[in-house]
Parts: C-alpha cells; structure tokens; sequence
C-alpha cells in the first residue's frame, strides 16, 4: 500500500484545502477547550494543529510514513510540546488513563479494526477525559448519493489510504 499512502500524502492538502476552510471555525470550537496532553489519531499533514491551544502537548499517532515529514515541517513552526508515533490507532502507546483528550478527523473511516481503536481510546483517555472526532457519513440507503459512493468505493479507498466511504 506504500505508492497509495505515497500519492495520498502528495495531494493530501491540495485536495482538502476547501474543507478545511469550511471546517476551520468548527474545529476551533471543538478544540477550544482541550489542555494537557492530547493524543491525535491520524494527524496526516497536521491541519488540526493551528487548532489547539498553545500549552497543550501533543502526541499524533500517524501510521503512514510520507504523511510524517510534513507533519513534521508544520509542527517545526509551532510553540507546541510534541511528538510523532509511527502506529497504528489499534495498538496506542500510551498507558492506562494518561491522556487527557484524543482527537480524531476524518480518520476513523480508514482504520482497519474501528471497534478496537474506540477500545484503545477509552483504555488511554483519563476519567473524565474527552474523546473529539468529526467523521463522514455514509448516505442513506438506497440514495442515489449511496450508490454513487458504493460504485466509487474501491477506488476511493486506494487512493484515500483505506477511507471506506
């Protein structure tokens, strides 16, 4: 799957760069009150960073590895305490009950076992802790928008790195 994971990397801002326009006001509300340390869950290039508040450390779990040096470059830039882990959402590297939010856009869709990365995100968040995510949808069933993703859905899933629409 590298020459995916290599080509989605390659267009991964320009493809979303409306989205996130759209999204930006949403994201800083969501994430406005996040502190401590926050765990994200596919950071790809780090478009949620400018997002964050300053003091926060941040752990981005980013299992694809042409999405680091990017991700990397964009955090040079930033006051923020961090770090990049190389794993995949399914197997977290952080103990029991440590870490105070996680954060997840746009990501669940492309893990390969949901059920246990929701699992690993309950072990790893502290009582109280939140859980931040925006997600895409399936359209109802039996839509004309449904059919239309059923029949683009291999395709879209290769070039999205395992996005399951």
């Amino acid at each position: 799957m590298t020459a995916s994971q290599r080509m989605f990397a390659a267009w991964y801002d320009r493809a979303m760069a409306r989205y996130e326009t759209y999204i930006a006001q949403r994201k800083q509300r969501l994430f406005a009150d996040l502190f401590g340390t926050v765990l994200e869950i596919g950071p790809g290039t780090g478009a949620n960073l400018p997002h964050l508040p300053r003091g926060c450390r941040w752990i981005g779990v980013e299992p694809n590895p042409h999405m680091r040096a990017p991700l990397s470059q964009r955090l040079d830039g930033l006051d923020l305490e961090a770090e990049i882990q190389p794993v995949a959402a399914e197997d977290l590297q952080a103990p029991d009950g440590s870490i105070d939010a996680v954060i997840a856009t746009l990501t669940l869709c492309s893990v390969r076992r949901p059920q246990r990365v929701l699992s690993e995100i309950r072990r790893v968040l502290r009582p109280g802790g939140q859980f931040c995510y925006i997600e895409h949808l399936a359209a109802a069933q039996g839509s004309w928008a449904r059919r239309g993703q059923q029949l683009v859905a291999p395709l879209w899933s290769w070039l999205g790195d395992g996005c399951r629409l």
